[in-house]
């Protein structure tokens, strides 16, 4: 047989092997059944909230899916390097294919899908993120402002529904009226301030420390008094900006008592670096502890929450979360 007979004959039981084995492996890729708890996390850290672990799986999904086209391309870049390389024997130009209409519309096709996947996952868990409730167990305004935060305990400290009315705060004017209507009945209020030097004493973090009660549902109201800044308490594996003139919101119900840390995560001017803050997660009998100690220390009432929104921008912002 010749050397070039032969060097046929060798190739031709790789070429009906090897996409088996690529099929094979794409099957044991996505058949295996797994959930986002047998996956590892990927750079996520652990979530401490019962919303993070959504963002965790679309995560790790996103991973997935990119892992699988990613190995089918290079396992069919490097076939063809390998199955249609230049042959020692020949120096002739091989048949050249142009214009094939499937292979072109396939590589059209196959991209809007995989786009499309991916929009509809981001956009359904999204929509599920920013959902809010009527009567959270708890509201806190955070603000921000350069160079550090301000957490306003919209709570009735007291437990008398009598002595407090948050909505009719000037400090809290900032805040849209269709918000404040998550606020509790008689709310008189607490607040912590922070600046770059307060330092927590349990971890030594920079920063105020903000409470949070466990297994409770909380929802964040985000104002600023200047520029845009960025809420983000890492474990959360979430964060929303904070915008002059526009109040945004999202709830989280933490669920492992422990202090995290949390930063400003968009640019804000020349001591960004120092907007850190922490977080105190702890039992609710702890948590109506720490507001009442706030309250012994003075500290009633609300800091001013931010910049007003306009009108006009309030009643556009009606459909809105």
């Amino acid at each position: 047989m010749s050397p070039n007979g032969s060097d046929r004959s060798s190739r031709r039981p790789m070429r009906r092997t090897l996409p088996q084995v690529l099929a094979a492996g794409l099957v044991l890729a996505t058949a295996t059944g797994c959930t986002s708890e047998d996956l590892p996390r990927l750079g996520m850290p652990t979530p401490v909230t019962e919303e993070a672990p959504r963002i965790l799986s679309l995560w790790q999904g996103s991973w997935v899916a990119a892992i699988v086209v990613g190995v089918l391309t290079w396992g069919l870049t490097l076939w063809s390097v390998y199955f249609h390389r230049r042959s020692r024997t020949k120096v002739e130009v091989p048949p050249q294919t142009r214009y094939n209409m499937p292979i072109e519309a396939l590589y059209t096709v196959v991209p809007l899908i995989i786009v499309s996947v991916f929009f509809y996952f981001t956009a359904r868990d999204e929509a599920k993120l920013l959902e809010t409730s009527d009567k959270p167990a708890h509201v806190i305004n955070v603000v921000g402002f350069q160079w550090s935060w301000a957490f306003n305990y919209v709570e009735d400290v007291d437990g008398d529904a009598s002595t407090g009315n948050a909505a009719e705060e000037k400090e809290l004017a900032a805040i849209p009226d269709r918000m404040k209507k998550a606020f509790p009945e008689g709310a008189e209020g607490v607040h912590e301030v922070g600046n770059p030097g307060v330092r927590n004493p349990q971890n030594n973090n920079p920063g105020p420390t903000l409470y949070l009660p466990k297994g409770e549902k909380v929802q964040f109201i985000l104002t600023s008094r200047d520029v845009i800044h960025s809420f983000w308490v890492v474990p959360f594996l979430m964060k929303q900006d904070v915008i002059p003139g526009h109040t945004n919101r999202f709830e989280v119900t933490a669920t492992k008592e422990g202090t995290y840390m949390g930063k400003c995560a968009e640019l804000c001017g020349t001591d960004h670096s120092r907007m850190l803050f922490n977080v105190k997660v702890v039992s609710p009998e702890k948590y109506q502890e720490h507001l009442e100690q706030l309250k012994a220390k003075g500290q009633e009432g609300y800091l001013p929450a931010g910049i007003p929104q306009a009108d006009s921008a309030r009643n556009a912002e009606t459909n809105n979360p």
